[in-house]
């Protein structure tokens, strides 16, 4: 069956999960913001639950219309073909939103949406009423300047609940906004990662499970296990195919780091659950007190090219104004003393160009949950193009 299907993203990561979509062969329709549509079919779904990285959810895209009006609501969602994906028994839930439409009532567009679904699928299955009592089929609607677009969800619970995050601490970063950043680095599993202010250990982990290529969906299950149109056999098929697919070769360099002990435990209690305890070292220290090249972590000596991926404190995270400067003071003493580091550096601080007295090469505006932030990159020299190979 061929499917329309659109990854949703956070706003600024539409171009790595367009090229996580497209490493995976399927072909891209369009990329908008926030979405990404492609074509693909049953197995699809499957291979794209399991192995995108930085996607929010996968959706079927069901059909997209104009709708100014109620009835026009009602009469343009039953023409769609849901038969094709919701078997008799199958529950569907509406969800949805509006933004700048005629149609601004969410509980009424979900209602009229609702209704019209029921209508179709009991006049095809010739029924007076739908049980609703198998697998769940979500439909989510959105609603945008009167343009309604029907998505159903494949996903279940959002992509970035990757099943190994057993313990938290305060305002941790996303799994999927940090496997974003170690894709927009120069990371490469043959290179020293270090994220000094690793939290609950987010970052390490992405970047250890990007260098086994280990499929970040294999811990959990999804919403469309339980759909009629994809047999058990293609999920058993994929998982396995996934498992064989994993690097298991050589060692790899990766260090979190961090000054809460209770953050250090967590970490290390995340990296055990998703497999990649072996494959980070996590210590407790104080960012401002590591000096390069004295053994923390191993083999990032000075003239390495060490990558250092990091979501910085602010907001929520920030301790003191006194202990965000320090930071700042010890990076920029890093850059100057550590040419051939590269520092990819998440913040909401739009001083942090200023504070370490350097312009970033690159910069891209992403959302941390509901914070605006900038991911500041500062590129190191390049490496000699035999580690590069």
């Amino acid at each position: 069956m061929k499917l329309e299907l659109v990854a949703t993203a956070t706003f600024g990561l539409e171009a790595v999960v367009r090229r996580e979509i497209e490493a995976l062969g399927y072909k891209i329709l369009r990329t908008e913001d926030g979405r990404v549509t492609y074509m693909g079919d049953e197995r699809a779904i499957v291979r794209s639950n399991l192995w995108l990285r930085s996607a929010d959810r996968v959706y079927v895209r069901m059909g997209e219309f104009k709708a100014t009006e109620f009835e026009e609501l009602f009469q343009q969602t039953k023409a769609l073909e849901w038969e094709s994906i919701i078997p008799l028994e199958g529950a569907f839930p509406v969800v949805g939103g509006s933004v700048k439409s005629v149609l601004h009532s969410v509980p009424a567009c979900q209602k009229i949406i609702k209704k019209a679904v029921s209508v179709r699928l009991s006049e095809f299955y010739c029924r007076e009423t739908m049980p609703e009592t198998g697998a769940e089929y979500r439909i989510r609607f959105i609603a945008h300047k009167d343009s309604f677009l029907m998505l159903m969800d494949t996903s279940g619970g959002g992509l970035h609940k990757r099943g190994y995050r057993v313990r938290d601490v305060a305002a941790p970063i996303k799994e999927t906004l940090a496997a974003a950043l170690v894709q927009l680095s120069f990371y490469r599993k043959d290179r020293v990662l270090v994220d000094p202010c690793c939290g609950s250990g987010t970052i390490p982990i992405e970047a250890a499970m990007i260098a086994r290529n280990m499929a970040p969906g294999l811990g959990r299950s999804f919403a469309a296990e339980g759909w009629d149109i994809i047999g058990a056999g293609v999920w058993k098929d994929e998982r396995r195919a996934a498992y064989a697919a994993m690097d298991a070769g050589e060692p790899l360099h990766i260090t979190g780091m961090d000054i809460d002990p209770r953050a250090v435990r967590a970490a290390k209690e995340n990296a055990e659950e998703a497999g990649a305890v072996d494959d980070i070292d996590i210590v407790k220290m104080d960012m401002t007190a590591w000096e390069p090249g004295a053994g923390i972590p191993k083999g990032a000596g000075k003239d390495d090219h060490v990558v250092v991926i990091s979501n910085l404190p602010y907001g929520k995270r920030v301790g003191d104004d006194a202990g965000i400067k320090a930071i700042y003071a010890h990076i920029r003493e890093m850059m100057e003393s550590c040419p051939n580091w590269s520092f990819f550096l998440l913040t909401s601080d739009k001083e942090l160009e200023k504070e370490i007295g350097r312009k970033a090469d690159r910069r891209r505006k992403l959302y941390n949950g509901t914070i605006e932030t900038q991911f500041y990159q500062f590129h190191g020299t390049r490496p000699p193009k035999k580690e590069e190979a």
